[in-house]
């Protein structure tokens, strides 16, 4: 596995180490996922030897893309390497961009490809302990309320997506 990711420098996308991306917070690609069944969410907390954001609990999985690697191949990718399951199909929901601090002397400054994948009743689900620590279900509203009274137990990203995008990424479930 490779430590580039594509970024821009010199206002042009090249590949470039994954900790100077985030040392130098460079504008970067990043794809995000979130798996659904029915109005619950597939959250995971980070791994506690993750280099930044450990223990948070954050989205189902994300990632940066490969170089040639097209977002819905990473979001793939990223679902069996992250939690073990294959099978699904998740549908493009919209791009968004964000600036994050992460702590460390990191800032995540994302050009996000958000997809949303729906569980099947056979999902595989098996962790790799080197990025997750532990998975649950949880409402959407009641993520919401969560990330509201306690923001500082999930991802920088996660809070943005739920406060900023939340109607783009789940459209039909958002209550009005």
């Amino acid at each position: 596995m490779t430590n580039m990711i594509p970024a821009w420098r010199d206002g042009r996308l090249q590949p470039v180490d994954k900790m100077e991306v985030h040392l130098q917070g460079l504008r970067h690609k990043a794809v995000s996922v979130f798996v659904m069944r029915g109005e619950e969410v597939l959250i995971q907390r980070r791994a506690l030897s993750k280099y930044h954001t450990p223990g948070l609990w954050a989205n189902t999985c994300c990632t940066h893309p490969d170089w040639d690697e097209s977002p819905i191949d990473c979001a793939i990718r990223r679902l069996r390497q992250e939690l073990g399951i294959t099978g699904l199909f998740p549908s493009h929901r919209d791009r968004v961009e964000y600036r994050a601090d992460v702590g460390g002397g990191m800032i995540e400054h994302e050009v996000v490809d958000l997809f949303l994948a729906e569980a099947t009743p056979e999902m595989p689900l098996d962790p790799n302990p080197d990025e997750v620590c532990d998975t649950r279900w949880v409402s959407l509203y009641d993520l919401a309320a969560e990330v509201a009274r306690w923001p500082d137990r999930f991802s920088p990203w996660l809070r943005i997506y739920l406060e900023e995008h939340r109607d783009r990424i789940f459209g039909r479930l958002v209550r009005a």
